[in-house]
C-alpha cells in the first residue's frame, strides 16, 4: 500500500512516517510534499497512491486548493491542528482527519473507517468539500489578564503573533496579551476578508497593514500601524495569494 504524505513541516512528516510504521508496516511512504503545487506537480506526473495523508495548511495556501487543480483519485485523510468544534465539522462531512499531535491510535482508527469506505464514496465525498464548513465567528476576544478579563473587539485587534508555543493578540492600542490558543485555532475563527495568516508567526488584520515592502528574494514585508515583535514576510510562492486577498473589496 502507497503512500503520499503532503506536511510542510519537517517535524511532522518525521512524526506520522514513525507512527505509519509502527501501525500500519504494509504502508510504503513513496513521496513527501511541502505545498499545493509541489503535490499537484507530483500528483500530475506519478501514479496516484493507495492514500493521501495531507496538511491543511501547506507552506503556499489552503490545501483545497489541490481539488480545484487536479482530481485527486486517491483517498485522502487531512491532518490539521484545528481545535474539537472545526474537527466535529470534519465529521459531518464523513472526512476523516488526524489531530496533531498525531497518536497512533488515531491512525489506527483513520485507517479502519476509511477501509469500510469504497474510494467513489470518498472521492464524492471530497469533490463536496471544497472549503472548511462555516464556523462561529468570533467578535470580541475575552482576554485573561493579571486579576481581570479584558474584552476585545476585533476591530481593535492589529495582529496575533505566536513564537516558542506562546500566542499572543496585538491590539491597535500598542498592547500586548498572552493569548491560551493557537494561530490555527484562531484563524478558524476569524473572518478571512478581514485577517490573514500571512505566515507561521502572524495573523495580520487587514485595516492595520500600512504599507508593503518588496522585500529580498521576491518576498514581501508587512508594514502595520504598530510594532510588532519582529518582521512580517509574505514568502515567495505566496505573494500572489496575498495581493489577490489584499486587493478584494473590503
Amino acid at each position: 500500500m502507497n503512500a503520499l504524505i503532503v506536511e510542510d513541516e519537517m517535524a511532522a512528516q518525521r512524526n506520522l512516517c514513525s507512527v505509519l510504521a509502527k501501525v500500519a508496516p504494509q504502508i510504503e511512504v513513496v513521496a513527501t510534499t511541502e505545498s499545493v503545487t509541489e503535490t499537484v506537480e507530483w500528483l500530475l506526473h506519478n501514479a496516484q497512491p493507495d492514500i493521501i495523508f495531507m496538511d491543511i495548511h501547506l507552506s503556499d495556501g489552503h490545501a483545497f486548493h489541490i481539488f480545484d487543480i487536479i482530481e485527486v483519485k486517491a483517498p485522502v485523510i487531512f491532518t490539521t491542528a484545528y481545535d474539537q468544534y472545526a474537527l466535529e465539522a470534519f465529521k459531518l462531512n464523513s472526512i476523516d482527519y488526524l489531530l496533531k499531535p498525531i497518536k497512533p491510535n488515531e491512525v489506527e482508527h483513520a485507517l479502519n473507517k476509511l477501509r469500510r469506505l469504497s474510494n467513489q464514496e470518498l472521492i464524492e465525498k471530497l469533490r463536496n468539500t471544497k472549503l472548511l464548513p462555516p464556523t462561529q465567528q468570533t467578535s470580541v476576544l475575552l482576554v485573561p489578564f493579571k486579576d481581570k478579563i479584558i474584552p476585545i473587539t476585533m476591530e481593535d485587534v492589529a495582529f496575533f503573533y505566536t513564537t516558542n508555543e506562546r500566542t499572543q493578540v496585538g491590539t491597535t492600542d500598542g498592547r500586548h496579551y498572552p493569548l491560551d490558543k493557537s494561530l490555527d485555532t484562531i484563524m478558524g475563527q476569524l473572518s478571512e476578508a478581514n485577517f490573514y495568516r500571512a505566515n507561521r508567526q502572524f495573523i495580520v488584520s487587514r485595516h492595520q497593514i500600512k504599507d508593503i515592502d518588496v522585500w529580498i528574494g521576491s518576498r514581501l514585508a508587512l508594514n502595520l500601524t504598530v510594532e510588532t515583535p519582529e518582521r512580517i514576510i509574505i514568502s515567495k510562492n505566496r505573494v500572489a495569494e496575498f495581493k489577490g486577498w489584499i486587493a478584494r473589496k473590503r
